[in-house]
């Protein structure tokens, strides 16, 4: 199949842990190296071909809406949630109608990573089977991810097929906020608000999730200190 040329950016959260800087912006408009969180993201998309972002909303959404218009090398369509915050499947879902019928990105906002041997959205795209794969995600080794410490998401097996980690036990791989998504995954899911969660089970459930490694490395940025930690790697991985 095509690649996908249509993304879903994931911009309406909170930001509650990366108070005090979400105080008076949304999280998406964080810097990170004096770049907007947000536009990390758009930059990798726009160098993957991707005509067309669609970004949801919420909180301090003006703000964002106002930034957003000053991009002119990809098309922003917006998805608003200011109203009511519907989580990442319920977000995803009302969005579905500006995403079209084919598979597409689905990226974070506050996703940063530096590329290995190949730019990680053109290895997805490359490795994406639609017949075999309702949910194909970006896997980043939890064990070489910058200000990560969390137990992990996910084990993957020889063929990419991934299981959900079982407590209390660690998982290797951990969802760097990267996914190529089938629209018809959402069919027959509930209105309002629900989280990504409910379809990956659902995939999972069908055998029809499946991951694949990233061969560089994953910066996590969810608080302040992330952010610290991420600077400090990106600067030290320019002077490199």
């Amino acid at each position: 199949m095509s690649r996908p040329d249509t993304a879903m950016v994931m911009a309406a959260g909170l930001g509650t842990r990366m108070q005090p800087l979400t105080l008076t912006r949304p999280k998406p408009l964080v810097p990170v190296l004096g770049k907007p969180l947000i536009d990390h993201v758009l930059d990798r998309l726009v160098a993957a071909r991707v005509r067309r972002a669609v970004v949801n909303v919420h909180y301090k959404g003006d703000m964002l809406i106002a930034h957003l218009a000053h991009r002119k090398d990809i098309e922003i369509v917006i998805s608003d949630e200011r109203e009511h915050l519907l989580d990442t499947g319920g977000g995803t879902k009302k969005a579905l109608p500006l995403l079209g019928e084919k598979p597409f990105f689905y990226v974070n906002s506050d996703s940063i990573w530096v590329e290995g041997a190949a730019p990680a959205l053109d290895r997805l795209a490359a490795g994406f089977d639609a017949s075999s794969h309702d949910a194909f995600l970006m896997m980043a080794p939890g064990v070489r991810a910058v200000g990560y410490d969390g137990l992990g998401d996910f084990t993957m097996d020889t063929w990419g097929r991934l299981t959900r980690r079982q407590k209390p036990r660690l998982a290797p791989f951990v969802w760097m906020g990267i996914q190529i998504i089938k629209p018809q995954l959402f069919e027959g899911t509930p209105d309002g608000a629900f989280s990504t969660n409910l379809l990956w089970d659902r995939a999972a459930t069908a055998g029809r999730l499946y991951g694949m490694r990233f061969d560089g490395t994953w910066l996590h940025v969810g608080t302040p200190e992330g952010v610290s930690e991420a600077e400090a790697f990106l600067r030290e991985a320019a002077r490199a």
